[in-house]
């Protein structure tokens, strides 16, 4: 029995295939509505990749820039064969082509709700990624003078001024590296020489962070040094008193900000793959509708249209049955009983028995 049948006129059919070739147009909109979120998502990880681990991060964007330059270029067939849908005659060339094109489009939408739900599991690798990337930044924040890591240092500054925040996890974070380059610590003072012999690895470790980490918007000169020494200040309690630096992790501002950019994309795709099913819904219809007039041979008259021929259960057995059996066309069979035709086969004599050769004359 076939699912979820309807019956259609000549002047049904005729508007379904109008109605699907505009809306295959708008679908090569959502398709490029897709390139361009793909591309955005891309061009956004790539200004923070000096303070990003590399990894699978770019997984997402690649793949709806791919499934956007292919909706394009579907929709746009599409949209040519629903408008020659209109007429009979030309409906006979695009037969043959048609279920192809209906079973490609399904594994397409199916990838776009796959770049979907990726936009919503890409959380956990994002955030590890941000992890290692932001603690080697925080590594070499010092090293202004050697190739290849004397960027990272504006890098960091900008980063923690644009989004508010300070360290990795927290501004503690400053607390356990050396921050400060040998090419700005006086040797001479004995200070810094008991700080560096204080240090198992020779390390100048102070309770201090860069300039970067102060919040602007506080009444009180920043307090960047010392932050925990409650003396070396006036009226200052650091267990009761708001810092006036960002308190908050740049991995977390950088993973929340990540986020909300995902979410958006991801109800954008799904609403996407919603309007790309409906219109594969259509081409369906509109397939078994006019290769069923043909059936009939009444092009003026009424067809049925239907998404599957029989339920669903018969639909699957019949696929599995169909992979169960590919190959086995050119097994030879080897039923007991049965003998190879090349096998015992008996000579026959084409004339006489005794056939005396001619002697070959000298």
């Amino acid at each position: 029995m076939a699912v979820l049948k309807v019956k259609f006129t000549k002047t049904k059919r005729d508007k379904l295939a109008q109605i699907l070739w505009i809306l295959n147009w708008v679908s090569v909109v959502s398709g490029i509505i897709l390139f361009s979120l793909g591309l955005f998502l891309k061009i956004e990880i790539k200004k923070r990749n000096e303070v990003m681990a590399k990894g699978d991060v770019n997984s997402v964007p690649n793949m709806l820039i791919s499934v956007g330059v292919i909706a394009c270029i579907i929709n746009f067939l599409g949209g040519k064969i629903c408008y020659d849908c209109s007429d009979t005659n030309k409906f006979s060339r695009w037969k043959l082509v048609m279920l192809p094109y209906i079973v490609c489009t399904f594994c397409f939408t199916f990838c776009i709700l796959v770049g979907a739900l990726m936009c919503y599991t890409m959380r956990n690798e994002l955030e590890e990624s941000l992890y290692l990337g932001l603690r080697d930044a925080i590594k070499f924040y010092k090293d202004t003078d050697i190739p290849g890591r004397c960027f990272l240092k504006k890098t960091v500054d900008m980063l923690q001024i644009g989004f508010q925040c300070c360290g990795n996890n927290g501004f503690r974070d400053w607390f356990e590296i050396q921050w400060v380059s040998h090419r700005y610590l006086n040797m001479a003072s004995k200070e810094v020489l008991d700080r560096l012999k204080s240090n198992v690895d020779g390390k100048f470790l102070v309770d201090g962070v860069p300039f970067s980490c102060c919040n602007p918007s506080s009444p009180r000169p920043c307090i960047q040094y010392q932050l925990t020494n409650n003396s070396a200040h006036y009226n200052y309690d650091f267990l009761t008193e708001e810092l006036n630096i960002w308190v908050r992790g740049c991995r977390e501002a950088l993973l929340e900000y990540y986020t909300v950019i995902m979410r958006s994309i991801g109800i954008t795709a799904l609403l996407i793959w919603l309007f790309e099913l409906s219109v594969l819904i259509g081409v369906r219809y509109l397939q078994t509708a006019m290769k069923n007039i043909l059936l009939l041979g009444d092009l003026e008259g009424e067809s049925d249209g239907w998404l599957l021929e029989n339920s669903f259960v018969e639909t699957a057995k019949y696929n599995i049955s169909i992979i169960k059996n590919l190959g086995k066309a050119n097994q030879i069979s080897t039923v007991s009983g049965m003998n190879d035709p090349n096998i015992n086969v008996q000579n026959t004599n084409c004339g006489k028995t005794n056939v005396t050769t001619k002697s070959i004359p000298a």
